[in-house]
């Protein structure tokens, strides 16, 4: 064993009952990971007594059958270093936001989806969904074949209700309700996937929509495809009970989302000295970004937001595997269409699907952080419904 990789020793945090001692963290017991412990000078097995305890107002105790600990001038590991910094995961399963299937597969033998264990799950989330012209289902293809102990996520189901546009976010209080029905539990890992006909299509929506609302222990299979290709195990047949599970009303992170208002705020000021330089992400196919195709929509204009740049999501994706192409080719393809890792992105498509794969992308391949990236909910079938003709925020570049 390598005694200077840490990220799997996991802690169990108990706190101090003294009422002038303000918990770490919510609640009686939480389990925390710490990281980069670095220059180890001593290894207490689990039988040994922690005395004193890892932490000076809290009492830590290891639940791995190995914990470590740095010795300074009073015996007690210094708190808020850099050597000890506490983290809200309790493993990290994955190394990775996109998760490939033998790292799945492994996963799952280790911490399967159990209903009797009360440590984090892996937990695969089937999320496929297809167009309503497309002639098939979500559903269906979960029925036909899935990874086993696999749930079910239905788009068409768990959004928000009294929104015209199709797919958008639930509020906080339906998404806790699709959580709990599916079984999920706060701490759980969650792993979600495509049908293999598609390999990488609506998947990553439902991880970013978990992101919204708190789920930060998510990945996305890259992809079931392959999954199957390798011969790892699945199942068939309709839906299995699920034990159900209370998950908590989570906040909103508002600062994932980007609105109509904030989006055409950013369409009408462009060309504006002193502007942010928001970028535009259009993940739809070229001919609808242009004009000259028509939108699956009836009715629906097609064209694109001023000073947007097209990037179909068909481009970040292996034509052969449909998985997402390697980070280098990702960072590449990104440059070559201009866009500017030091500006904020918004990613946009038709219903706010495949605005999320170009979204995931962006994360693999390290282009913007986190808090500069956002998706447009309501995307292109919004904005073509919104934007009144006189305002010229509709641009073709091609007759149709």
């Amino acid at each position: 064993m390598d005694l200077t990789d840490t990220t799997n020793i996991v802690f169990r945090y108990i706190p101090a009952p003294s009422s002038d001692r303000i918990p770490l963290l919510d609640g009686d017991l939480h389990d925390i990971c710490f990281e980069e412990l670095a220059n180890l000078p001593y290894v207490k097995s689990l039988s040994d007594e922690l005395s004193p305890p890892l932490h000076p107002k809290h009492n830590i105790y290891p639940m791995a059958s190995i914990a470590f600990c740095r010795s300074t001038r009073a015996g007690i590991p210094q708190w808020g270093s850099k050597v000890f910094r506490p983290s809200l995961l309790t493993r990290r399963n994955f190394s990775s936001y996109l998760v490939t299937p033998t790292e799945l597969h492994e996963a799952l033998k280790k911490n399967p989806p159990s209903p009797i264990s009360t440590d984090p799950r892996v937990i695969p989330l089937c999320a496929s969904w297809f167009l309503p012209n497309d002639g098939r289902s979500g559903i269906q293809t979960f029925r036909e074949q899935r990874i086993p102990k696999a749930r079910f996520f239905d788009l068409d189901k768990v959004i928000d209700k009294r929104s015209p546009y199709p797919h958008m976010l639930p509020n906080p209080k339906g998404f806790a309700a699709a959580m709990s029905e599916l079984g999920i539990r706060k701490e759980d890992i969650v792993v979600v996937y495509d049908s293999k006909e598609l390999g990488i299509f609506s998947a990553p929506r439902v991880g970013w929509t978990m992101k919204v609302f708190g789920h930060d222990k998510v990945h996305v299979l890259n992809n079931f495809k392959l999954w199957v290709d390798q011969g790892l195990p699945t199942e068939s047949g309709e839906l299995y009970s699920i034990e159900c599970y209370p998950y908590q009303i989570p906040e909103m992170e508002e600062n994932r989302v980007a609105s109509f208002e904030q989006v055409k705020e950013v369409a009408q000021d462009h060309n504006k000295e002193g502007a942010e330089g928001i970028q535009i992400l259009d993940a739809r196919p070229n001919g609808r970004f242009t004009g000259e195709s028509p939108e699956p929509r009836e009715g629906l204009s097609s064209g694109h937001i001023p000073a947007s740049i097209n990037i179909p999501f068909s481009s970040v994706l292996d034509p052969e595997t449909k998985a997402f192409l390697p980070k280098d080719q990702l960072k590449k393809l990104f440059a070559e269409k201009g866009v500017d890792p030091q500006k904020p992105i918004i990613s946009s498509c038709g219903t706010g699907v495949t605005a999320c794969v170009i979204d995931t992308a962006l994360e693999e391949a390290g282009v913007g952080s986190p808090e500069s990236r956002r998706v447009y909910d309501g995307s292109w079938t919004e904005w073509a419904q919104r934007v009144q003709p006189s305002e010229n925020l509709i641009v073709k570049t091609t007759k149709e």
